[in-house]
């Protein structure tokens, strides 16, 4: 009978689960109170800033040679063209929550790379509650004393 081992592997894959999202929580140190958690506060920033539709704070905290890559894009976007969509699905759909998932930032002088994960739920305009997962990289440069973002890439998995 085959289905033992299978049933093995399952076990110890949902066994192992949290410890590897401990692990994974712990690759970002927040209470440094250093560069890391700078940047993950301003990827938390933007994604609140998004969540409320505040499309002005989202276009402040982009670099004007920004050039990211959602999912759903079909070629890199500019600062430009990300605000033209920012404030289109502002139009939209109305941001009713989400919670990041931080897996790992590298800070290397005045650069950033930051990797999450990220679920959320939007209301559209006829009133559904649309409910996605996915995984972001940002690419993240100091301007003084704020980080900005240069890139992304990521989406939902659906897309």
């Amino acid at each position: 009978m085959k289905p033992i081992p299978k049933l093995y592997a399952i076990v110890l894959s949902v066994l192992l689960l949290p410890i590897n999202a401990v692990v994974a929580q712990d690759a970002v140190d927040q209470s440094s109170g250093g560069d890391q958690a700078s940047v993950w506060a301003t990827v938390e920033e933007v994604w609140a800033a998004e969540e409320s539709g505040d499309v002005n704070r989202v276009d402040a905290m982009i670099s004007a040679d920004f050039m990211g890559w959602p999912y759903a894009s079909p070629a890199p976007r500019s600062k430009a063209s990300t605000r033209m969509w920012t404030r289109f699905d502002a139009d939209q759909n109305k941001g009713l929550m989400h919670e990041l998932y931080p897996l790992s930032i590298v800070v290397h002088g005045d650069m950033a790379v930051a990797h999450y994960l990220y679920s959320m739920v939007v209301q559209t305009r006829d009133k559904t509650t649309v409910s996605s997962n996915g995984r972001y990289t940002d690419v993240l440069v100091r301007d003084g004393t704020t980080w900005k973002f240069v890139s992304w890439h990521g989406g939902s998995h659906t897309e």
